[in-house]
């Protein structure tokens, strides 16, 4: 890897062409480029996210794990055909998700984004998740895609979610749920 990444420019993509992992040269506005793009974003919303948490934090190692697998997902992305994403990738989720939720009062209303800074950034990791999950799904009505990996999204959303109402609840903060009638022009404040 060391040798690849000696020289950081190459001017190959002064044409508008980015190369994949197998050689091949697409469009940088390629679908397929656009979910790789969207993976390595969402990871960098998920690497804020984690710096936000102490070491020591039940979601941190979680959450880096979930790093490296979002770092995979781009390159199943950036080499067609190929499968890294797996059930075991799902199911883990999953029983995350089970063991997150499970304390937590159901829910009766929307929930804003915030609560705390670390619960409002894991509400943007999920709205971007949700964006790569539309390009996943965009993707695979143009080529062949693992349809894991639309999947493994769907589950990091959901997760996501889940997460920032545990981050939102921690030392007494609250989340700060939706209420109808502050979206009702008649409830607006005059201007002074």
């Amino acid at each position: 890897m060391g040798n690849r990444l000696s020289k950081i420019y190459t001017r190959t993509g002064d044409d508008g062409s980015t190369g994949l992992a197998d050689g091949n040269r697409i469009a940088k506005s390629a679908q397929r480029v656009e979910a790789m793009g969207t993976a390595d974003e969402l990871n960098c919303h998920m690497g804020l996210l984690v710096e936000m948490l102490d070491s020591d934090d039940a979601l941190f190692e979680p959450m880096r794990r979930i790093q490296h697998h979002l770092f995979d997902l781009g390159g199943e992305f950036a080499i067609p055909g190929s499968i890294v994403i797996s059930e075991q990738h799902i199911s883990w989720l999953e029983g995350l998700l089970d063991e997150w939720n499970e304390p937590l009062p159901p829910l009766k209303n929307f929930i804003l984004p915030g609560g705390s800074p670390a619960a409002a950034q894991c509400h943007m990791a999920r709205a971007v998740c949700r964006r790569a999950e539309r390009v996943v799904v965009a993707l695979s009505h143009e080529d062949s895609i693992n349809p894991l990996a639309r999947q493994y999204l769907n589950r990091l959303s959901d997760l996501l979610f889940v997460a920032s109402r545990v981050l939102a609840r921690r030392e007494g903060a609250e989340e700060i749920l939706w209420e109808q009638k502050k979206a009702s022009s008649d409830e607006l404040p005059p201007h002074k």
